[in-house]
């Protein structure tokens, strides 16, 4: 069990610690990081997320583990709001402590310890764990990027709510996260297949996200000074890898989900978390170094931390 969760967190931590090298070594200045932020958010990503949904039929998904997993999560998110208030840093600390490393270091470990019955679970959350997470992050995101520019605006009269939600929603689905998820999954609805021509270069682009993004990680890691941030990194590492899988465990029992569906759902919230929570935190500009951070702390401690929740899930019946 261990040398799978190993040789699936490897190649992370490696991507990571190669972004930090050329970071350090001034390779890629900081200036620069702005510029690939947009490269990965606004192209690599949209493909990816285009390409995953493109294939994905509704009245196939199993969808009552993948609600145990929402749920916790939504519980999770409102908590962090809740203590840490309604603005833009709480709202990505809030993404960071439910949004999972599913596709770059899931797949393959899904895959390797749980087989096709396993794969087919996650598969089902993947399809829909940017759609339900990034696109809520979003309207959260948004609605408190107007609340400030409401208060800062130092005008008595406010927009209304129902404008404010409006907007925030507009915004949220003419975005570079929501937006090709969306078009993916109505494409897929359709039936049809997308050329080979098409796709193959979609294929490409998609491929790319995962590891420019972690070397960006790696990059500002060396950039930022970042050594401050170690004690809210590692708060935010244990929310994410620990106390996240115990809140699925426990809404998925309530619900009766039992065997591989909630041994995957767990297990994927155990993950460490994903880079996307990073590409936020850079696009809404808040809290950077505390995501880099615990970012990279999630994914280290993830060694230790996965392997003690696959040992544990072993034991539910």
């Amino acid at each position: 069990m261990n040398s799978i969760v190993v040789s699936s967190l490897v190649p992370v931590v490696v991507l990571i610690a190669a972004g930090y090298l050329a970071g350090k070594r001034r390779w890629i200045g900081g200036g620069a990081v702005k510029d690939l932020s947009h490269l990965i958010f606004l192209l690599l990503a949209p493909a990816l997320l285009f390409r995953a949904m493109s294939t994905v039929h509704v009245e196939q998904l199993s969808l009552k583990p993948v609600a145990a997993y929402f749920i916790a999560s939504g519980l999770l998110f409102s908590g962090t709001l809740a203590l840490r208030g309604f603005n833009r840093t709480a709202a990505v600390i809030a993404l960071a402590n439910t949004y999972s490393n599913t596709v770059m270091i899931g797949i393959a470990l899904i895959g390797l310890a749980y087989g096709e019955e396993g794969m087919v679970v996650l598969l089902t959350l993947i399809s829909l764990h940017s759609l339900v997470l990034l696109t809520s992050a979003t309207v959260v995101l948004e609605l408190a990027v107007a609340r400030e520019q409401a208060g800062a605006s130092g005008t008595e009269k406010r927009p209304s709510m129902a404008r404010t939600v409006i907007r925030a929603l507009r915004n949220a689905i003419i975005h570079p996260v929501p937006l090709p998820i969306i078009a993916g999954l109505l494409f897929a609805q359709t039936g049809l297949a997308m050329p080979e021509a098409i796709d193959k270069p979609i294929q490409l682009l998609g491929q790319a996200f995962g590891p420019i993004a972690l070397v960006m990680v790696g990059i500002t890691l060396a950039l930022t000074p970042i050594g401050r941030h170690w004690r809210g990194a590692l708060t935010q590492a244990l929310v994410k890898n620990l106390l996240h899988p115990l809140l699925v465990a426990i809404i998925g029992w309530l619900l009766g989900v039992r065997g591989i569906p909630l041994t995957v759902m767990v297990v994927a919230a155990a993950l460490p978390i994903g880079a996307n929570v990073f590409l936020f935190s850079q696009r809404y500009r808040t809290a950077e170094d505390l995501v880099t951070a615990s970012v990279v702390v999630s994914t280290v401690l993830a060694l230790a931390t996965l392997t003690l929740v696959m040992m544990c899930v072993q034991w539910l019946p």
